[in-house]
C-alpha cells in the first residue's frame, strides 16, 4: 500500500470533519439522489440540464466524502496543550512583528499553526504548509526570521509563542 498523506489536526478539527462526513453521507446524499430522481422524470436525459447539474453535484459530493474519509483515516492528532512554548510547532499560536527597514513594526500579528485540514485564515489559523508557517516552524521567541512568501521575502521577529 502506498504511504498516504498524513493530516495533522486538533481533536476538535477531526471531530468537525467527522460531523461533516456524517451530514454529507446521510442528508446531502439523499437530497441529491432525490434531485436526480425528479430530474429523470423530466424526460430526455440528453438535454436535461437539471439531471446534468444533479449528476455533477453528486460527483462532487462523492469526491468530498472520499477526501474526508482519507483525512479522518490519516489524521494525526496534535496537542494544543503542550507546555513547551520554546519553539514554534503545530498547535501553537505565534505572535510576530514585521521588520521593515531593519526596525520591528509596532503592528503585531498572531496566528495559530494548524494542519491544512483546519486552516482558516479568517480565523487566524494558518496551515503548517503555508509559507509563513514553514518559515516560523522550529524557531524560538525573539528570533528574526526571513520568510519566503509569494510576494517576496518578508522579515519578522517572533514576539511570543503560546
Amino acid at each position: 500500500m502506498v504511504n498516504e498523506k498524513q493530516y495533522p489536526m486538533t481533536a476538535e478539527g477531526k471531530r468537525k470533519l467527522e460531523e461533516e462526513l456524517v451530514k454529507l453521507e446521510t442528508e446531502t446524499r439523499k437530497e441529491i439522489v432525490e434531485r436526480i430522481k425528479i430530474a429523470r422524470d423530466f424526460g430526455d436525459l440528453s438535454e436535461n440540464a437539471e439531471y446534468d447539474s444533479a449528476k455533477e453535484e453528486q460527483a462532487f459530493l462523492e469526491g468530498r466524502i472520499s477526501t474526508l474519509k482519507s483525512m479522518i483515516r490519516n489524521a494525526v492528532i496534535i496537542s494544543e496543550d503542550e507546555t513547551d512554548n520554546s519553539v514554534v510547532s503545530l498547535g501553537k499560536t505565534v505572535t510576530f512583528v514585521e521588520i521593515i527597514n531593519g526596525k520591528p513594526s509596532t503592528d503585531e500579528e498572531s496566528y495559530t499553526i494548524v494542519g491544512s485540514a483546519e486552516a482558516d485564515p479568517m480565523e487566524f489559523r494558518i496551515s503548517n504548509e503555508s509559507p509563513i508557517a514553514k518559515g516560523l516552524l522550529g524557531r524560538a521567541e525573539g528570533e528574526e526570521v526571513a520568510v519566503q512568501t509569494p510576494g517576496g521575502e518578508m522579515k519578522v521577529k517572533i514576539v511570543s509563542i503560546k
